[in-house]
């Protein structure tokens, strides 16, 4: 038996730290140590890596980088790429037809006939990028917008699916891309850090927080949860009105008292990243209490910014707002920010099963105005030239209808676009075939688009590995490959 080289308290290690450190143990997880330089110069050598704690624009890991800070919008269901940007004239001409697709049945329903997009088609930009009016205010984005038009995945579940899309597999345990980042980058800032999420404030997505978990990765990569339209945005960043018991000195004497006891623990037990981020978190917690309130504070933004976003219209606010929030993190040194778009179930988001025409038209109203307010919003201030923004999905729907005005889930084809800092504004990479079923030609999955962002960040996506279970782990696996027809 392991012998014991402190005291035993008065009461239950357990109880104790909950009671004295409850209030910023929601934070427990965020902190980066890479700033500081704990577990980075490790972590760097077991990769062959130089330290991570100063990486930067200018140098990143592998090559120079282009791209500082990464938002992702992502829209939680499946978005229908044959009623938003995958324009087929054929599906339209053969609409109400019966369609052999092979299939007996799809993920959810009998496949019905073949069923043209409810909303019209109009070119847009000088690229010509085809766009349909559901999506008005994203069409006059599009010259900036580099779109992959055959993504496919590799299941049409939306669990697997967006464990897939946000990290590579189809089952959970793995780390995410925004944890990858953390953990290959550590933070740019030391007030916050380097990973940051922004759910709908309906929900939590599929999967809930697993859909941005650290996996095997030291836990202070976990992306921060923070809720912009919530009275209380960041979970327990304060104590509860209740405790008026708590005052600065007795929070000083009890954190210090933790942190010894915290310490001895670390002691006997070295390898445990949990305790090390819960013991570093603290300091972070201190520094956000002086600074979230500030970054989350949107008075001070003017009337033009705030309707750029939708702010002034409640069915727009929403959405708007977590993106405006979003820009303020980039700004104050977050390296990526996740903004998600729909919650778990059937309804209220892009999983458009019933009527696609009412549930797209109402989940894409709410979206459409925020992401195009973010992209003219960053280029007004010159975020554009070293910011990335990414538009994706789990999975796309299909060129038939479910019942009678639904569409089903679809992993044979969807659409991502990306802009901003490396991107050629206007290109278009791969192709579906011509009634948006599958892909027809330059198919690419997550491992591609996640090798392209690490790509961009200044990262090498073969050599940013992590050892567990005696295997170097990759973010993009065995797979992968930067999409260059797509980069300047």
């Amino acid at each position: 038996m392991r012998a014991k080289h402190h005291e035993i308290p008065a009461f239950p290690r357990r109880d104790f730290l909950w009671r004295v450190g409850g209030g910023l143990g929601g934070i427990a997880l965020t902190h980066l140590l890479a700033r500081s330089g704990a577990f980075a110069d490790a972590a760097a050598e077991s990769r062959g890596l130089a330290s991570t704690a100063t990486s930067d624009l200018n140098g990143g890991l592998h090559h120079r980088a282009k791209v500082k800070r990464v938002v992702q919008l992502f829209m939680n269901g499946g978005a229908s790429q044959c009623d938003t940007f995958d324009y087929k004239p054929e599906l339209i001409k053969r609409s109400g037809e019966k369609f052999d697709s092979g299939l007996t049945a799809t993920a959810t329903s009998v496949p019905g006939n073949l069923m043209t997009s409810p909303w019209d088609w109009k070119q847009h930009g000088q690229c010509g990028r085809w766009v349909s009016s559901v999506f008005p205010h994203l069409a006059t984005c599009v010259d900036d917008l580099a779109f992959l038009m055959a993504m496919a995945s590799k299941t049409n579940v939306h669990g697997p699916g967006v464990y897939f899309q946000n990290t590579g597999f189809v089952m959970p345990g793995f780390p995410c891309l925004g944890a990858w980042i953390s953990y290959g980058l550590g933070s740019s800032s030391e007030n916050w850090p380097a990973f940051v999420v922004i759910p709908d404030s309906r929900g939590l997505p599929y999967n809930s927080t697993g859909a941005f978990s650290t996996g095997f990765l030291p836990v202070v990569h976990q992306g921060l949860v923070i809720k912009p339209g919530s009275p209380n945005p960041i979970a327990d960043l304060r104590p509860p009105e209740s405790a008026q018991f708590i005052s600065e000195a007795s929070e000083a004497e009890g954190l210090a008292l933790l942190n010894k006891m915290n310490r001895e623990h670390l002691a006997e037990w070295p390898d445990d990243s949990r305790l090390e981020a819960r013991i570093a978190s603290y300091e972070m917690a201190a520094k956000m209490q002086l600074n979230a309130p500030a970054a989350l504070d949107l008075s001070g933004e003017t009337d033009a910014t705030r309707k750029r976003y939708g702010l002034d219209n409640k069915i727009t606010e929403d959405f708007g707002r977590n993106c405006l929030v979003a820009r303020r993190l980039l700004e104050r040194g977050v390296r990526f920010v996740q903004v998600w778009s729909g919650t778990a179930g059937a309804s209220g988001n892009w999983d458009n099963h019933n009527d696609v025409g009412k549930e797209l038209e109402f989940i894409a109203t709410r979206t459409d105005k925020g992401a195009a307010g973010l992209v003219k919003d960053l280029k007004a201030r010159g975020m554009f030239e070293d910011t990335l923004v990414i538009w994706t999905t789990e999975f796309g729907r299909m060129p038939f209808s479910q019942g009678s005005k639904g569409r089903d889930h679809n992993g044979g084809t969807f659409v991502t676009w990306l802009a901003g800092a490396g991107i050629n504004g206007g290109a278009t990479f791969g192709e579906s075939d011509e009634l948006s079923f599958k892909t027809a030609h330059d198919r690419t999955y997550c491992y591609d688009l996640h090798a392209t962002v690490l790509h961009l960040l200044g990262i090498d996506h073969e050599r940013l590995t992590f050892r567990h279970n005696g295997t170097n782990r990759r973010l993009t696996d065995v797979h992968g490959r930067v999409l260059k027809e797509i980069l300047v």
